[in-house]
């Protein structure tokens, strides 16, 4: 039989501690060129409201430790930004999201699993900046500059926590309800019991001030505050990636200019989705290309960068541009997911032979398909 994995399922079953150890594994793999991925793939079609289009974003990879190779196939109507709109907007006619992930068996090639990607897409972001944080920021970063109130933004608080002894958090958003929303629903007991405090800021520059580490995690297409407010030894973090359909950053040319060492998840990535945001500067020479490193390197120990000092004039800062999502977050995850749902026992399947051709027909009378 092949499972199905609910966003429900994906809550009760993942911790965001195991979604953290799950991207390790990913990274590390990704490094040793052990796990498989492939730049994601994306595409906008005509709709018939010609305020709207399609969008298609597809991921494909594997992680052979974990035993899972898998697909990701991301469904959505947009409203394209716009002069009235400043953000992309997902407008599904229904209140669904149709994502979906298949988790393949690397060793039946099967179908194991068909997963919901909508909370887990948050998680491996937030789990993967978790990572970059644990494996860059000083050990006692305690104060979070919080950019967004959405999804990501609750992802990346909730990691972030787990591997910094985090006491301040200020956030902003350019919706007041959004802000003071976030406050209410994130100053949970356990994070009060924590002394974790979470401050609506009044606008972006108290939001980057003081700061250890500095977090956007928007739907913004253009940066969210001023890369000379930034101070030295802080590290930066975004989320939000150019690629073949649009083109967004949350920083400014500035940060860039500002930055001792930039990280990248991937850098085939910046390259095939043409993430201009950074590839200009590297161009224009305001980076150079000795300054890029690759998360799964910093992970696997291959690559060690200075930790610029907080109060120490022009050190820098570290700019972690967490770029494209990768088909390795969702396998590694995935793996643990299937193992566990299976464990306790799931009572959401389909027979594995619907989603297969049978051929044993044409092999009894000595045919091999080809591939």
């Amino acid at each position: 039989m092949t499972i199905i994995i609910t966003d429900d399922d994906v809550k009760r079953l993942l911790p965001m501690a195991d979604c953290i150890a799950a991207m390790r594994t990913a990274f590390r793999d990704f490094s040793d060129g052990e796990a498989v991925n492939r730049p994601r793939s994306r595409y906008l079609a005509r709709h018939p409201d010609p305020e709207r289009k399609y969008l298609a974003n597809v991921h494909v990879g594997a992680v052979p430790s974990a035993g899972i190779a898998c697909v990701r196939a991301g469904s959505q109507i947009i409203r394209p930004p716009s002069a009235t709109v400043d953000r992309r907007v997902y407008e599904n006619p229904q209140a669904f999201n149709w994502g979906i992930v298949i988790l393949y068996s690397i060793e039946t090639a099967e179908p194991l699993a068909l997963m919901h990607e909508f909370h887990l897409s948050g998680m491996r972001v937030g789990a993967t900046t978790a990572l970059a944080v644990d494996t860059i920021a000083r050990p006692d970063a305690a104060t979070l500059g919080l950019f967004g109130t959405g999804k990501q933004a609750r992802s990346a608080l909730e990691a972030i926590a787990l591997v910094r002894p985090l006491r301040r958090v200020n956030v902003y958003s350019p919706n007041a309800e959004h802000r003071a929303a976030f406050v209410r629903d994130m100053m949970h007991p356990d994070l009060a019991r924590a002394g974790l405090e979470v401050v609506a800021a009044a606008d972006a520059n108290a939001v980057v001030a003081g700061a250890d580490i500095i977090c956007c995690a928007t739907t913004a297409m253009a940066p969210v505050f001023d890369g000379e407010r930034l101070e030295d030894g802080q590290l930066v973090i975004s989320i939000a990636n150019s690629d073949v359909t649009n083109k967004r950053s949350e920083v400014d040319r500035r940060t860039y200019a500002r930055a001792s060492a930039i990280i990248v998840n991937d850098w085939e990535s910046v390259i095939d989705n043409d993430q201009t945001e950074l590839l200009d500067p590297l161009k224009e020479g305001v980076i150079r290309t000795d300054q890029i490193h690759e998360l799964g390197d910093l992970v696997a120990g291959k690559v060690a960068i200075a930790q610029p000092r907080r109060g120490v004039a022009a050190s820098g800062i570290i700019y972690y541009k967490n770029n494209s999502g990768l088909a390795i977050q969702f396998a590694a995850a995935g793996g643990i997911l299937y193992k566990k749902a299976m464990a306790q026992g799931s009572n959401k399947s389909i027979p594995t032979e619907w989603l297969g051709s049978d051929l044993s027909a044409y092999y009894q009378a000595g045919f091999r398909p080809s591939p």
